[in-house]
Formats: structure tokens, C-alpha cells, sequence
């Protein structure tokens, strides 16, 4: 019995959807690689080393550690603004409590605040009494237990590559 010729598999067929398959698994691989492995650097504050995220674009000063689900106790976040200024951070879509490190140009530390909430989302947004052109998010606790004080400098190079990831 003849089938009709709109169920038959042609070999045309069976090339574009494996050549499709190839295309999305390809893009799906490029994607994580992308958002799983940031740029990192190494920072030493107070006692503690850490090992962070870097966020220098807007998309990525904007976004934060927002819908983070964990952080490793050495790792968190180092923004990188483009000038000194009294910037402000919130806690919107935050899944993890932390500690928040302003630091000048000459990366010494004008401002802390610890155990900053999730639940706060935008109703608070924290904001330093100096300008700051860098600012670190750390697990809660980081502060306390690496003993970082205001007035100390953090020491970082904002030019790593992240090669030790």
C-alpha cells in the first residue's frame, strides 16, 4: 500500500532537523558557558579573600546579585562604576542576605552596611555618605568574621581576567 507523500521521511528531512538539533544544542552550551562563568577577581578585605563576580556594564550594575540563589562563603560580587558618586543599592529580587562595602577610587572602604535583607526589595535602598566608585556585595557575615572596618583599603586588581576560574 502506497502511503501519502506528506508523512513520508525524505532524507532532506532527516539532515535539517539534526542540523537544528546541532544549532540549539550549540546555542544552549554558548549560554551557560556565558552566564555561568563571569569575569572574577580575587579581593582581599580585612582578613578575608574572595573570589567575584565583576559587573562593569549597566545591564550588569543593574542586575546585582538579583535572583542569585546561593553564594559561597569567599564569593559576591565587585561593581565597577565609571565615576565617584553616591550609588545606591536595593535588594530587589534578592534571595540571599548580604553585606555591602562601598569603596573610593583609591579602593579604601567610606562605607558599610551589614545584613542587609532580601525582604527589604526596593522599600530601602542604601546609599553611602561619601562617593564611592566601587562597591562589593559579600554573604552576610563576611564583614563581622573577616573583621573589614571603614577607613581600611581593599586590595584588588580590576584588571583580572578571571583567569583563575
Amino acid at each position: 500500500m502506497n502511503r501519502p507523500s506528506f508523512i513520508t521521511w525524505r532524507p532532506a528531512t532527516t539532515r535539517i532537523l539534526i542540523g537544528g538539533l546541532v544549532v540549539l544544542l550549540i546555542s544552549l552550551v554558548v549560554s551557560y558557558v556565558v552566564s555561568t562563568f563571569r569575569p572574577t577577581t580575587l579581593v582581599t578585605a580585612g582578613s578575608g579573600t574572595y573570589r567575584l563576580w565583576i559587573a562593569d556594564t549597566d545591564a550588569e550594575l543593574t542586575q546585582g546579585l538579583s535572583g542569585v540563589p546561593t553564594l559561597s562563603m569567599d564569593g559576591g560580587l565587585l561593581m565597577k562604576f565609571p565615576y565617584d558618586n553616591t550609588w545606591g543599592i536595593w535588594m530587589k529580587d534578592m534571595e540571599v542576605p548580604l553585606d555591602i562595602i562601598w569603596l573610593n577610587e583609591d579602593k579604601k572602604i567610606v562605607y558599610i552596611v551589614k545584613n542587609a535583607l532580601p525582604d527589604l526589595s526596593t522599600d530601602v535602598t542604601f546609599t553611602p555618605k561619601e562617593p564611592a566608585r566601587y562597591v562589593i556585595e559579600l554573604p552576610a557575615g563576611s564583614v563581622d568574621k573577616a573583621a573589614i572596618k571603614a577607613g581600611t583599603f581593599v586590595v584588588f586588581d580590576e584588571n583580572d581576567d578571571g583567569a583563575y576560574w
